[in-house]
């Protein structure tokens, strides 16, 4: 039923979608539907291929609904920051919405190499922009003949309180509030352990 809301909330507003970020529906690979601003009325985020923008990677465009207009308008524009692509199964990016209003953007490769990993964030409005609430890291080898530590490694941090749990045990960092617009892995790949 939420997709098929999703749907119809996204054909009413292709033609807004298409001016404000500047590609046609067919560039959409995913998309989640929720109330990001706590209004009443539903938003939409959307990832879509480059196409001719002239980068490698996929958009991240998200939108708030103007009920006293009657549609949606352009609120975050991140071009050429997504990874993955529809190609290759396994690796397509994919965005769901939470029930707290917040929303999350998963990139993965379950298909190629031995690592197969993924990564979410969760995104949250915030003081009139979208900021990253949340990282959550899960990566195994698929040939590691242990099946131990050295198999697996996941960590879940909580980028505002900058709590979390990397394989079971708890770390913790320094309380962050990141823009989306600014954020960079570096931050909780740090904290996490994953750049060892």
């Amino acid at each position: 039923m939420k997709l098929l809301i999703a749907a119809l909330m996204l054909s009413a507003a292709l033609p807004a979608l298409s001016a404000a970020a500047d590609f046609p529906a067919d560039r959409i690979i995913a998309m989640a539907s929720g109330d990001w601003n706590k209004d009443g009325t539903p938003d939409l985020a959307v990832v879509a291929t480059p196409g001719d923008d002239g980068g490698d990677d996929n958009g991240l465009y998200v939108y708030v609904a103007k009920p006293e207009e009657n549609r949606l308008t352009l609120a975050l524009s991140l071009p050429n920051t997504v990874w993955g692509n529809l190609t290759m199964y396994g690796q397509e990016p994919e965005l769901a919405a939470l029930g707290n209003g917040s929303f999350t953007l998963t990139t993965k490769n379950d298909s190629i190499g031995r690592e197969r990993w993924r990564e979410t964030l969760t995104i949250a409005y915030r003081n009139f922009d979208f900021i990253v609430a949340g990282y959550t890291y899960s990566a195994y080898d698929t040939i590691a003949e242990d099946g131990g530590e050295n198999r697996t490694n996941d960590c879940d941090l909580n980028v505002l309180t900058g709590k979390g749990k990397r394989n079971g045990q708890a770390v913790a960092d320094k309380a962050q509030f990141v823009l989306l617009k600014d954020w960079n892995n570096s931050i909780p790949r740090s904290v996490c352990g994953l750049d060892n």
